[in-house]
């Protein structure tokens, strides 16, 4: 077993990442902003964090006591920064309740388990004592996924996985690694690359995000149309379970029933805690090439990406922007804006495979209407890749609303699914003669559809907190009015709670209720996400 020599921070309470990465809006940049929005900008300080009404912690001392036996008196914190700490996640409305210094949902302590048996007898504890218990891997959830709510229980704590962050084993023949939950991104590459191994997993989150949480939430990286989404990594999987412990996948492939680990995979923590992940791993690449790719509009640079996806052989990154994302992307860097729409495409591999693959996709992408840039343009977007959320926290300081959310669907659905997304979102935030800014891009393909990731910027207003939420409620509305998911690598965590149910179909949900039932008795586990309450009044 081995532990990272160089273990990632602890995010700020009140913002994305570390304090050393927090960035501010230029002059220029200020202007440009204020000029597209059509509204001036204003500074809004965010609250102190001496000056936050942290409420009085509500776990009792004997259930203190109790899991302090468990994990250790210096494993079970009460401290007010602790508690901040794990108060949510780090979408805009997370941020901008903690900014105006709302920390009301505070958990009452933070849990530091370090061992499969330790987080056995917490939630063994916590069943009995009808304590909630929120699992927290990164806290870089943007749905609510890990927000400490208490349900129909008088307390709850957030259950930290931080110190489970070992790599246990690795198969160099199979190319297999089980990893702890706890384990950011960074640790573990650090950890395989000693073996000359990497995932390959990169979604933004990557500087701050855990193996545990991309399990939990079928996350999707960068690289996903060359190396596939995390939960197609997933070989094994271990879980604490109030119920007890599972153990599944033997196999690469298996036709004993229905895979029972797909009841895990995007359960967010409301069935069971992971403990270990064993994954696919893939050998550092021996070579790779970026190429950027200019389209005249968005429906010619879908339709080459389709090309490329349904060709059996994708790049390893391909992504698109539209034209609006296009334009501010360039504007934000200082470059020229390409005509029309630009697309990211990177290989990795072996030289042979990257030559190939390179000449096959360049020759695609041609016959397809695109124009090559060259490598400086995905250079420029790799030197911003991971800065986003940190200009989002700067917009938010001078009273500027940005969000994203995601979904997916077909390739003949995506032109129509995307029109009416950007149609809502317009309307809802469109207020008082403002104009907002919609920006969509192309994520992640697949050989039948694609993703479509928007982004968006306008003037907060008054209370942004409620005009975020009527767009969101517009967005998600018009997602599964036109064929789209709910959300395609977010998670549904209890932003998309409302729309659940029209996802899976009562019965569906009911099938989730079964294994809740099951696995968590008591209901202990996550309250309040993934699964819809019952409505008022039924049995």
């Amino acid at each position: 077993m081995t532990t990272p020599r160089t273990p990632v921070g602890e995010m700020v309470w009140n913002a994305w990442g570390a304090p050393e990465g927090a960035t501010e809006l230029s002059g220029p940049v200020r202007d440009l902003v204020a000029s597209v929005l059509g509204v001036p900008l204003d500074d809004v300080p965010a609250c102190p964090e001496a000056d936050l009404p942290v409420p009085p912690g509500a776990l009792p001392a004997p259930v203190r006591e109790a899991l302090a036996e468990v994990v250790g008196a210096g494993n079970v914190d009460t401290s007010d920064a602790a508690r901040i700490r794990r108060a949510g996640g780090k979408s805009t409305p997370d941020l901008l309740r903690r900014r105006t210094g709302d920390v009301r949902d505070a958990p009452d302590a933070v849990v530091r388990p370090g061992t499969h048996q330790e987080v056995l007898d917490v939630l063994r504890v916590c069943a009995a004592q009808r304590v909630a218990v929120v699992p927290f891997g990164g806290g870089t959830s943007v749905v609510g996924g890990v927000e400490p709510l208490r349900g129909e229980f008088a307390s709850v704590i957030s259950l930290d996985l931080r110190h489970m962050n070992r790599l246990l084993a690795v198969d160099p023949v199979s190319r297999t690694a089980t990893l702890q939950p706890g384990l950011r991104t960074p640790e573990a590459e650090e950890l395989l690359a000693a073996h000359g191994l990497t995932l390959g997993h990169q979604p933004q989150s990557y500087e701050y995000a855990t193996i545990g949480g991309y399990a939990a939430t079928r996350s999707a990286g960068q690289s996903s149309a060359g190396h596939g989404r995390f939960d197609a990594m997933v070989l094994r999987l271990r879980a604490a379970t109030p119920s007890g412990t599972l153990e599944l996948g033997r196999a690469p492939g298996s036709a004993a029933g229905p895979d029972l680990r797909q009841l895990l995979l995007g359960s967010e923590g409301t069935f069971g805690v992971l403990t270990e992940v064993t994954v696919r791993v893939l050998p550092l690449p021996e070579a790779h090439h970026d190429e950027a790719w200019a389209f005249p509009d968005f429906a010619t640079g879908t339709a080459a990406l389709r090309s490329l996806a349904q060709g059996g052989s994708p790049p390893t990154l391909v992504r698109l922007s539209d034209e609006a994302e296009t334009f501010v992307n360039a504007a934000l860097s200082g470059e020229q804006a390409a005509d029309g729409c630009l697309a990211v495409v990177s290989h990795e591999g072996t030289s042979r495979h990257v030559r190939d693959r390179r000449a096959e996709t360049a020759a695609a992408l041609e016959a397809a209407g695109g124009r090559c840039l060259g490598e400086e343009p995905v250079a420029q977007w790799r030197r911003s890749r991971y800065a986003g959320p940190y200009l989002r926290d700067a917009l938010l300081s001078a009273g500027v609303l940005a969000e994203t959310l995601e979904t997916a669907t077909t390739w003949s659905g995506l032109a129509d699914l995307r029109g009416a997304v950007t149609e809502a979102l317009r309307g809802a935030l469109g207020r008082d003669g403002a104009e907002p800014v919609v920006a969509c891009h192309v994520s992640h393909v697949y050989p039948e559809g694609a993703s479509l990731y928007f982004t968006v910027a306008a003037n907060g207003g008054e209370d942004p907190q409620a005009l975020w939420a009527d767009a969101k409620r517009a967005a998600g509305d018009a997602i599964l009015a036109h064929g789209g998911t709910i959300t395609h690598h977010h998670a549904v965590g209890r932003d998309h709670l409302p729309w659940m149910t029209q996802e899976v179909g009562e019965l569906g949900v009911e099938m989730l209720r079964a294994v809740k039932r099951t696995l968590d008795p008591e209901g202990v586990l996550n309250p309040g996400k993934l699964i819809p309450p019952r409505p008022a009044g039924a049995a």
